[in-house]
């Protein structure tokens, strides 16, 4: 176990530098600076001699070579830079925003999971009949239907029928309030949950019909047992390793994802915040959300690859041993 651990770590070190090298360039590839975001129209009545000062306040005067190697080097112990922006070091901001768009995404996930699994089982069960039909339609539409348009229509129908709206006052942390909290999350969640959820139903469905045909499957039924057991005990096991892997990755792109759903409801999460640092060309919140995104995707990748193992204990990490 150990060995694969250090055998996974060296391999995600290529891809944070990569998503490091990508994200320092993108950001100043977009026209204009933090001069100009910041002082709008008033930066055209600089002087050489002022914006030039300025370029070396920020840091801006420099090669692009040196201002890579300056921002990694200290991101690597730790340091992400100050937000030009809110005058605060970065990993406080994210420390602050973070947990708003983690509690998003394991509501989206968690919510996904308990109504895709059953209805991809009651799917692959009933294969061909009715129910099945419907499963497959609604996870079509859970599918082809964007974000921003199903929170859009959640909105609607909550404000216009029932006279409520979700995002409606100051956002109350889970810590502070929290029935008041869970009442604010519950449908970004629903709205983030959709597709996600839509997803887990066609995995299972799929990775149901292909465990139920196997050989020991058809063994069990031979022995008696009910048709419950042979699902629950029997298949259900086996046909949750695809549905693992799903969750792990969707899980990475909930989490860099919300930024729409944040918007849309108000939500002081760390995908808001990005969104705006991005139009406010604040290049070190940019690089560090980011960067902080990225690690923390191939990180919940590494848990789902240990995650393989305990759901199926014919997987293991330890090497053969003749």
């Amino acid at each position: 176990m150990r060995r694969y651990l250090i055998q996974r770590v060296l391999a995600f070190l290529p891809i944070l530098i990569g998503v490091s090298l990508l994200v320092f360039m993108a950001i100043r590839l977009i026209p204009g600076d933090v001069i100009t975001a910041t002082l709008g129209t008033e930066a055209g009545m600089l002087t050489d001699t002022q914006r030039e000062s300025l370029r070396r306040y920020y840091g801006l005067d420099r090669p692009v070579s040196e201002q890579y190697v300056n921002w990694i080097t200290r991101a690597v112990v730790g340091d992400l830079g100050i937000s030009t922006r809110h005058g605060k070091p970065v990993t406080e901001l994210i420390a602050e925003r973070f947990p708003v768009t983690l509690q998003l995404a394991l509501m989206a996930v968690t919510l996904g999971l308990l109504v895709g699994v059953p209805l991809g089982i009651i799917a692959a069960v009933r294969y061909n009949s009715i129910l099945d039909l419907l499963v497959r339609l609604l996870a079509l539409a859970g599918l082809v239907m964007p974000g921003f348009l199903v929170g859009t229509l959640i909105i609607f129908v909550l404000s216009t029928v029932f006279g409520f709206l979700p995002n409606a006052g100051n956002f109350a942390r889970f810590n502070e309030n929290p029935g008041l909290n869970l009442q604010q999350m519950i449908f970004p969640a629903i709205t983030l949950g959709f597709a996600f959820s839509a997803s887990i139903m066609r995995m299972t469905r799929s990775s149901m019909l292909e465990v139920l045909g196997e050989d020991y499957v058809r063994t069990a039924r031979s022995k008696g047992l009910r048709e419950r057991q042979v699902v629950t005990r029997h298949a259900l096991r086996n046909a949750l390793i695809p549905v693992v892997t799903l969750v792990g990755v969707e899980m990475g792109y909930l989490l860099g994802g919300t930024f729409i759903i944040e918007t849309l409801f108000s939500l002081p999460g760390l995908g808001r915040l990005l969104i705006n640092a991005i139009s406010q060309r604040d290049y070190a919140l940019v690089q560090g959300a980011t960067l902080f995104i990225a690690f923390t995707f191939v990180l919940i990748n590494l848990v789902i690859d240990l995650l393989y193992a305990a759901v199926d204990p014919r997987i293991s990490y330890e090497r053969n041993r003749a």
